[in-house]
This record gives structure tokens, C-alpha cells and sequence, in this order.
């Protein structure tokens, strides 16, 4: 009951397109637009917002994304994760891109709370959380606390109180920001479960990326945890673990990529596809698009490494490190697996590395495109990719320059982030359509203008 007023829906939407059509085009489509099993063609959405009509004649319509109606997908090849029609479809994806966009912020503020040393201001954790101090007393005894602790014996030794409110409320906005997200993801969750818009297979992958969430506290606690320890020597500043700050790091990374690459499927079901030869060259990019992503992430997890190690306030010139290429202590830790990891000459030295092969990958990627049939949506993102990794390079080289400011190295977070996400909107947009939508194409694209 359900497809056949869906159906009924598209028809009268095409009879009116039809008849606002110019008299020469209302011939060509009145014999074939008006039947079920061409509803997929008809109803099928570019990213510049023109229908495919079968004979390759475009006219302008109203939508940016592209989308499939829903019926009989799952016979099609096409299977949808929100059931229940496109208002469904599309407070779901609100829902979601709202989700990586808060998950986004959990990132910047986190490099926030890093970049002012706010990160070990609080002694304890609670996984329910607990209110500030909200007397003098209670403001005290947080500070007695902090007193306690090796970082403040051997770098904010005579720290007034002033002081440490600030980074006590940088540290309990982090952690309360996180608590928020937990509520307005599982909030909404619930009510979509209720509703019945969410597909089994859409259920289990957001209840694991929940998860996920749930346990990105308890890394972050566990990090925390190691830069209150007292360091193996007098002379060591105290400071968390690089290996837990990397894996608290890489955890909002994936977090992220999953929400964001859910969204994307919720609201895009389908690439935009115009014809064959568009769909072939967007695989022969995203045989290129896979290995240039992976970069794009190890350099980034490498980033976390530069900043549990404080390697960003060392070597301050660029493109030398100091008055040298290669610095001689690189090797200077046993085993040698170590020194990627630990060493700050070292970890500096992949760092910088790696960001220059990204931006030569990415630079890569973008010539490639000159000589691929591709939907100009395409083309345009792996510009706007090409661009920001310019822009991160730059970002980066000027952090390392000012001896990372806060600004300009919470900037540098976020181009790192920003440039993740372009990568996963290109991998998501060069994915293979359908079978029903690829047997609706014609072998070149054809327009009317």
C-alpha cells in the first residue's frame, strides 16, 4: 500500500514536470516516463539539481543531493537504511551530520585543552560526571588536589588559584561537552528505534559507533591517568603518554568517520551517476582515492604523536631542522622501534615527512582528474581537496614556526579533521551505484543545452 502511493506520488510529480516541458520534449517523454519501472530514472538527482530523463534531456529540479525512491530497493540492488520515506530519510540525516559535527567540535576543543596544559587539571573521573566546585572551599580542595600532582611541582609550582580555575574549566567543559553528545545521540537514537525508521543493518552500525563513544571516556581517563604518574626522571615534564594521546585521538577520528560516512549513505543512497563513462572513471579515481586516504590518516595519527611528544616546540625552522636535514639523534633510543614513537627528533621528522607526501599524493590525485571522464561534482572536491591540503601544509609550517601558539595549532587540529572529511566525502561519492540505477544510464551523457 505504502509503494503504490509512493508510486502514484512520482507520477503526478512527472506529469507536471512533463507538461511544463517545451512542446518538442513532451513527445519523447509521454510514452515512457510514466510507468513504475522507469520511476528510478526519473526520479534519479544530480549534484547540480537536474533529473535524467531516459533519452539523456535534463530539466532543472529543485533537490542537490542525490537520492533514489524507494521502491522495491531491495529487489533492486539498492538497499536504503531508513525506511519509512524522505522525511525519514532526512531527519535521520540531520540527526547524524549533527552528531560528526559535535564529534568535530569534541576534537578542536580537545586540541584547546591540550595546547593551554588544562588536560591534568582534574585529579579524578567519574563516569556520570559531577558538578564543579561551586564554593571557595570546594575550589580549594580541587587545588589541594592539583597541588599533588607532578605537574604542578615541576611546571606550575606557584600557580595562583586564578589560574587554576581557568584550566580546571577548560578540562570540565571537555569532559561535560562529551557527556552532552552521549545524550543528544541517544536521545534521537531512541526515538528513530521507536518510529521504526532505522534498518537493522543502520541500528547495529550506529549502536557500535555508540559504543565506541561510550568507551572514548574511559580512553580518555585512562590517558589522563598517565600524566599524573610521577615521570621516570626528575628532568622529564610531566605530560600524558604519546601511545594513549594517539589512541584517544584516533578513536574521535573513527568515531567521526563513522558518523559522517552514515550520514552520507542516509541522505546520498546513490553517487551521481549520469552516464557509464562517468561511473568508469570514478572507479578508475577511487583506485587512487583508497591509498591517498590512507595517507591522509597515518599522517594524521602521526600528529598525535608530534603532540604527546611536545615534538611541535622543538626544531623550530622549517624546511631544515635546525642547521641540519636530518638530525643525528634519531636513532639515539633501544630498540629502534621506539624512536618512530617516542623520540622527538624522530617523530618530528616522520611528521614532516608524511604531510609532504600527502600534499604530493593529494596534489596527484588532483592532475589525475584532467585525464578522467568524471561528473564535474568530482572534479570540483578533489580541487577543494588539493586546496585544503595546501592549506594544512601551511597551517602546519606556520605553527611550527610561532612556536605553536594556540590559535594556529588548534587551527592546524582542524584543517587535519577538515581534510579527513573531504577524503571520505570523495571515497563516498566514486562509490559504485546500483545495479538498477547503472541499468537506467546511458553510455555517455547527454544534454539538452
Amino acid at each position: 500500500m505504502f509503494q503504490s502511493r509512493v508510486v502514484a506520488s512520482i507520477l503526478r510529480r512527472n506529469k507536471a514536470i512533463i507538461n511544463s516541458l517545451p512542446s518538442n520534449l513532451k513527445g519523447t517523454c509521454s510514452s515512457r516516463c510514466f510507468t513504475p519501472s522507469s520511476a528510478n530514472a526519473v526520479t534519479r538527482t544530480s549534484f547540480f539539481g537536474f533529473r535524467s530523463l531516459p533519452k539523456g534531456h535534463h530539466v532543472p529540479s529543485f533537490r542537490n543531493m542525490s537520492t533514489v525512491a524507494s521502491v522495491g530497493t531491495e529487489e533492486e540492488g539498492l538497499k536504503m537504511l531508513v525506511t519509512a520515506g524522505p522525511r525519514a530519510q532526512k531527519m535521520v540525516g540531520i540527526w547524524l551530520f549533527g552528531s560528526a559535527a559535535w564529534v568535530f567540535s569534541m576534537v578542536v576543543l580537545g586540541g584547546v585543552t591540550r595546547l593551554t596544559r588544562s588536560g591534568l587539571s582534574m585529579t579524578d573521573w567519574k563516569f556520570t560526571g559531577n558538578l564543579p566546585p561551586l564554593s571557595d572551599d570546594e575550589w580549594q580542595q580541587e587545588f589541594e588536589k592539583y597541588k599533588q600532582s607532578p605537574e604542578y611541582k615541576r611546571v606550575n609550582k606557584g600557580m595562583s588559584i586564578e589560574d587554576f580555575k581557568f584550566i580546571y574549566w577548560m578540562e570540565y567543559a571537555h569532559r561535560m561537552w562529551g557527556r552532552a553528545l552521549g545524550m543528544m545521540f541517544a536521545l534521537p537514537f531512541s526515538y528513530f528505534l521507536r518510529k521504526g525508521y532505522i534498518t537493522m543493518r543502520l541500528g547495529l552500525r550506529l549502536s557500535a559507533l555508540f559504543a565506541l563513544g561510550a568507551g572514548q571516556g574511559l580512553i580518555g581517563w585512562w590517558m589522563v591517568k598517565s600524566g599524573l604518574e610521577e615521570p621516570a626522571s626528575e628532568y622529564v615534564e610531566p605530560r600524558v603518554s604519546p601511545y594513549r594521546l594517539a589512541a584517544h585521538l584516533t578513536s574521535a577520528f573513527v568515531i567521526y568517520s563513522g558518523l559522517f560516512w552514515t550520514a552520507l549513505s542516509v541522505v546520498m543512497p546513490e553517487p551521481p551517476a549520469e552516464s557509464l563513462a562517468w561511473v568508469q572513471g570514478a572507479a578508475k579515481l577511487k583506485r587512487l582515492a583508497i591509498p591517498v586516504s590512507l595517507i591522509v590518516g597515518i599522517t594524521a595519527v602521526s600528529g598525535a604523536f608530534v603532540a604527546g611528544n611536545d615534538a611541535g616546540r622543538a626544531y623550530n625552522t622549517f624546511p631544515k631542522m635546525g642547521d641540519v636535514w636530518v638530525p643525528d639523534n634519531i636513532f639515539d633510543l633501544k630498540p629502534t622501534i621506539r624512536n618512530l614513537f617516542e623520540n622527538t627528533s624522530m617523530v618530528q621528522l616522520d611528521h614532516r615527512i608524511l604531510a609532504t607526501t600527502t600534499l604530493i599524493s593529494i596534489c596527484g590525485l588532483w592532475w589525475s582528474t584532467k585525464k578522467l571522464d568524471i561528473h564535474p561534482a568530482i572534479r570540483t572536491l578533489v580541487g577543494a581537496t588539493f586546496g585544503m591540503a595546501a592549506l594544512q601544509v601551511t597551517l602546519g609550517v606556520s605553527t611550527l614556526l610561532s612556536y605553536v601558539p594556540v590559535s594556529l595549532g588548534t587551527a592546524h587540529q582542524a584543517g587535519a579533521l577538515t581534510l579527513l572529511t573531504l577524503m571520505l566525502l570523495l571515497n563516498h561519492t566514486v562509490r559504485r551505484p546500483s545495479m538498477s540505477l547503472l541499468k537506467t544510464l546511458p553510455q555517455v551523457t547527454k544534454t539538452a543545452w
